[in-house]
């Protein structure tokens, strides 16, 4: 099982960019205090529209009350079978709605996701993996979890230290095990027309 799986970039990122990537096997290892913090400061100082920072974090540690044991119960069976392995379970939350006028707020999801990011390349700079996901019910995690009408549940996430994944079945093992691909730039970056790269791409 790989540990570390860096991309291969065709242009030059930062290191922590290439290192950065979403397995599925998680060591039981706790994640100290200290760097739960860090993660969720990175995450607070993400950019956002009129800086209304829509985002919020549930956050469950193993051990520590019963809200890991509620998120997990929110996870779709399959992610359900190799996240409890891991340390901390979070659900990523949108305010739906800017507190200054009450207006719908139609970039709320687009800021959760730029905090997210800064969470995990901040968590791949301590040493930690971080894996996002839609596999979960967000109508329980609301329940589960108190979240109120104006706000949504985006994403499940697992927090922890990357894991051998002997244990895990070897269908989940094949996902940590397989290549990691994306789309050529040229297919989502266009210059003025749509779906024609721009010159300096060539």
């Amino acid at each position: 099982m790989p540990v570390d799986k860096p991309a291969p970039v065709d242009h030059p990122v930062h290191p922590h960019i290439r290192a950065r990537w979403s397995p599925v096997a998680f060591d039981v290892r706790p994640v100290e205090p200290e760097k739960l913090r860090s993660l969720f400061e990175a995450a607070r100082w993400a950019s956002s529209s009129f800086n209304e920072q829509p985002w919020r974090f549930v956050v469950g540690v193993k051990g520590q009350g019963d809200t890991f044991e509620r998120i997990l119960s929110t996870l779709g069976e399959a992610n359900a079978a190799w996240a409890q392995h891991a340390p901390v379970l979070v659900i990523s939350v949108a305010k739906l709605s800017f507190t200054r006028n009450g207006n719908s707020n139609r970039h709320a999801w687009h800021d959760v996701g730029q905090a997210a990011a800064s969470l995990a390349i901040q968590a791949t700079e301590l040493g930690l993996r971080v894996h996002q996901m839609a596999g979960f019910n967000p109508a329980k995690a609301r329940t589960e979890l108190g979240i109120p009408d104006d706000y949504e549940p985006v994403t499940a996430i697992v927090i922890g230290y990357p894991g051998d994944g002997s244990l895990l079945p070897e269908t989940t093992r094949a996902r940590d095990d397989g290549a990691r691909q994306r789309r050529p730039m040229a297919q989502i970056v266009f210059g003025g027309t749509w779906e024609q790269p721009p010159a300096w791409l060539a």
